[in-house]
Formats: C-alpha cells, sequence, structure tokens
C-alpha cells in the first residue's frame, strides 16, 4: 500500500481540548484551544500556541501568567461555546465555578478534572502565532479523577479534538502500558 500526501496542514491525533484561563479587565476569561503540549521536565513547563488575534494572547502578555483546565467531556457544549466567542464580545467569567490558587490572579475552572496554574516563562512569536511556554506552578484536581494519587484517563473522561474535520471525541480502551509493553520486543524478537 502506498502512502499519498496530505500537504503541509496536518495537525497531531488527537489533541486535548483544554480551556485557557487568563484574566482580562479584572475578569476571568476562558479559551477553547487543542495546541497544548508538555515541553519540558524540569522545570516543568507546557506550550501553549495561541493566535495572536485572540484576547486571551493578550491577556497572557498583560499578566504573565495562565491556567490550562481539561474540561470532562459532558462540558463541551461550554467549552466549544468559549471557543467560539471572544472575551472582547462576551464576558465568559459565568460559564464555569471559578477559583484561584498559588498566584492569586489565575482564574481555573473548577468543574474541571485537572487545572494547572502557570506562571509566563517565555514568549515566542511564531507568525501568526504565540507558543506561549508557562512553567506549572500548581496542579489542582479531585479524589475521584485518581487512581493510586495520578490523574486517571478513564475517570478524567477528557475531551479530544481531531483538526482538520473539527470533531471533539472521547477516550476509548486502553491499548498497553508505556515504557513495558516494548520490552516484549526483546523477550519476544517479535517484528
Amino acid at each position: 500500500m502506498s502512502k499519498i500526501s496530505l500537504g503541509k496542514q496536518v495537525f497531531l491525533y488527537p489533541m486535548p481540548v483544554v480551556l485557557l484561563g487568563t484574566m482580562w479587565e479584572n475578569r476571568p476569561n476562558f479559551m477553547a484551544a487543542g495546541w497544548i503540549s508538555r515541553v519540558n521536565y524540569n522545570p516543568p513547563l507546557i506550550g501553549a500556541g495561541i493566535g495572536k488575534s485572540h484576547l486571551s494572547a493578550d491577556s497572557i502578555l498583560e499578566c504573565n501568567a495562565f491556567s490550562i483546565n481539561f474540561p470532562p467531556s459532558r462540558l463541551m457544549v461550554e467549552t466549544d461555546h468559549c471557543g467560539l466567542v471572544s472575551g472582547r464580545d462576551v464576558d465568559k467569567s459565568g460559564v464555569f465555578s471559578i477559583f484561584f490558587g498559588e498566584l492569586e490572579k489565575v482564574p481555573m475552572v473548577r468543574e474541571s478534572t485537572l487545572a494547572l496554574e502557570c506562571r509566563l516563562e517565555r514568549t515566542i512569536d511564531l507568525g501568526s502565532n504565540y507558543l506561549f511556554i508557562g512553567e506549572i506552578v500548581q496542579s489542582y484536581s479531585e479524589d475521584k479523577y485518581l487512581t493510586d494519587g495520578k490523574p486517571d484517563i478513564v475517570k478524567m473522561d477528557p475531551l479530544l479534538l481531531s483538526m482538520p474535520d473539527n470533531n471533539y471525541w472521547k477516550v476509548g480502551e486502553k491499548a498497553g502500558t508505556a515504557w513495558k509493553d516494548g520490552l516484549k520486543y526483546r523477550k519476544e524478537g517479535s517484528l
């Protein structure tokens, strides 16, 4: 079977859908975002690719902080709403229950299964987008989303995004264990 070219505008499959939280004019604001990735182990850094035209980009540059909130799939409608309207035109502060952590200036979503409080460490201008790199200052969850003290992907039921078809997805079944199942290759000599 031969491979076919899809061009250069391709995306990762799937992407986590998060609510990026910022403050704007003393008001919490949330934006749905999918271009998010952990980028460093120590210090713990996370990167967020945000279009320059978004209010959230201006907010991060002004406040030097942001939050990354993982909504469960049951909040798909509310999350999508936050991606459809701009905080310049619509007050989104009442869509979710809000709490603040150590930085005291970063709004986080109480209904999220995991919330990361981040201090802006670096901004990289990429042309149409900024890549905001934030240090994770603190993380917040609840016992009901954890197994053995660690986030449990099934219990969290995260919302996922595929592009360019622009669909939301839910997590499926476990396929295996990372950094363990590959040991079978050496033992069995498979492939």
